[in-house]
């Protein structure tokens, strides 16, 4: 661990990871500078002992600075890190400040798609014999745990974190799956996939790989630690889905787990899920029987294909999240031989939908449609052969119109950003729940 009496810490981003990176350094003696390039607004806490700057990266912030933390949203091309590699000042993550500070083990999770589901569900099963407690880009930053009696840091770890961790070896890596995203800021696919794959290849003791992303399986042998695959029977560590039920396997012995109709999550991205926490779960040495209860009594994330809701048959999902059409496929696949009623659009991303368009033509009976994209994805719909679509102006109007045609299930599951109606896509999601709650009450 570093001492940190006297020396000066520059800060990039007044955000809620910088803040937690500043309190803390500045608790253990440092001089920390906050250096923000938005101007300040009323919202702003103010901070005692800590210097801050708004609307730009003054020089005199920068000099002499020991080292700089930065916010996870800065890119690598931006100008205040040509400016810091100038002036040889090394920048590092918030997550590799905090696993610098401690000697209590991180399990980091990391991927595309999955990965706040999976850390949540971590740290709920390892609660059951540990104090566990889930952080990153999900929870709180683990700064804020650093002086708190935890025994696991369960780490969600975006790209734009690990980028700026050269030195993160947590004990367990978890990588859910890969698809391209975040392109600009890496400058191209395989900078992001390297980004995420650093700490396999740095030596993480205990990897956890998707058995069905070949990227993943062929990155598995460049790992030294221990490698355990998930949603695929391969090798001797592994868990995998037989005879409707996930099975784990170590050192070549099968252990039944849990059956498909007790987990809370559904569709098979979510089993995927529940399957990476089992195989942290039991290498971390939880008991079956713990294992079990704690995924049963889990609560999916909010606005994550979230079942919160059933009026008569009809039950309800809230997958807010699912800001794009690539997302909203993963809860459109999740149902098969159902009824539902898929409530879609918001602010157009404008990204291919011939894939969605496929999935709702095979997994879904009715589409209604809201906000600016609806006029676009009725029209692409329509091409592919889809007729059954509802036009509404709003949410509330949407989900009166849903209830009345009596589905298996109504899902929220946009396929769009929010911002042509609401301020994101948590205070949409807030939007369908209050409503559907509002009738459930008087149904």
């Amino acid at each position: 661990m570093i001492k940190w009496i006297g020396k000066k810490v520059l800060v990039l981003g007044f955000s809620k990871s910088g803040i937690s990176a500043a309190k803390y350094l500045n608790s253990k003696g440092a001089d920390v500078y906050i250096t923000e390039s938005r101007e300040k607004r009323e919202s702003d806490i103010e901070l005692d002992g800590i210097q801050v700057e708004f609307g730009g990266h003054s020089d005199e912030f920068i000099k002499d600075a020991y080292i700089a933390v930065t916010s996870p949203g800065i890119p690598p091309k931006a100008e205040i890190m040509k400016r810091l590699k100038n002036e040889n000042i090394k920048v590092i993550s918030e997550v590799e400040l905090a696993f610098t500070e401690t000697s209590k083990p991180f399990i980091a999770i990391t991927g595309t798609n999955g990965k706040t589901t999976t850390t949540a569900l971590t740290a709920h099963i390892l609660s059951s014999e540990y104090k566990a407690e889930p952080c990153g880009n999900y929870g709180v930053p683990p700064c804020d745990l650093l002086d708190k009696n935890i025994d696991y840091f369960v780490c969600e770890c975006s790209s734009f974190q690990l980028q700026y961790s050269p030195a993160f070896v947590p004990q367990i890596g978890v990588f859910t799956n890969l698809t391209p995203d975040h392109i600009d800021w890496h400058e191209g696919v395989e900078n992001y996939f390297n980004a995420k794959a650093k700490m396999f290849r740095d030596g993480v003791p205990f990897a956890v790989l998707n058995a069905k992303d070949e990227k993943l399986v062929q990155l598995a042998k460049e790992c030294s630690g221990t490698v355990f695959f998930f949603d695929g029977e391969i090798g001797e560590n592994c868990s995998y889905i037989k005879d409707g039920a996930i099975f784990f396997k170590r050192n070549g012995k099968e252990e039944k787990i849990i059956t498909l109709e007790d987990c809370p999550l559904i569709g098979n991205h979510n089993y995927q899920n529940v399957m990476c926490s089992i195989v942290v779960a039991k290498i971390e040495g939880i008991s079956n029987e713990h294992i079990r209860e704690a995924i049963m009594s889990f609560k999916v994330p909010e606005h994550r294909l979230e079942k919160f809701a059933q009026i008569g048959k009809t039950v309800f999902y809230n997958d807010s999240k699912a800001t794009n059409p690539e997302a909203s496929l993963v809860a459109i696949n999740s149902f098969n031989n159902t009824d539902v009623a898929l409530i879609v659009g918001g602010r157009d991303k404008n990204t291919d939908l011939k894939e969605f368009c496929d999935a709702v033509k095979e997994h879904i009976k009715t589409v209604i449609l809201i906000g600016e994209a609806a006029e676009r994805f009725e029209e692409n719909l329509k091409s592919d052969g889809f007729e059954n679509i509802i036009r509404e102006s709003t949410m509330q109007s949407a989900i009166d119109r849903a209830v009345e045609l009596n589905p298996d299930v109504v899902l929220l599951s946009p396929a769009c950003a929010s911002f042509d109606m609401f301020t994101g896509y948590e205070e949409r999601g807030r939007v369908f729940k209050e409503y559907v709650l509002s009738k459930t009450d008087k149904a």
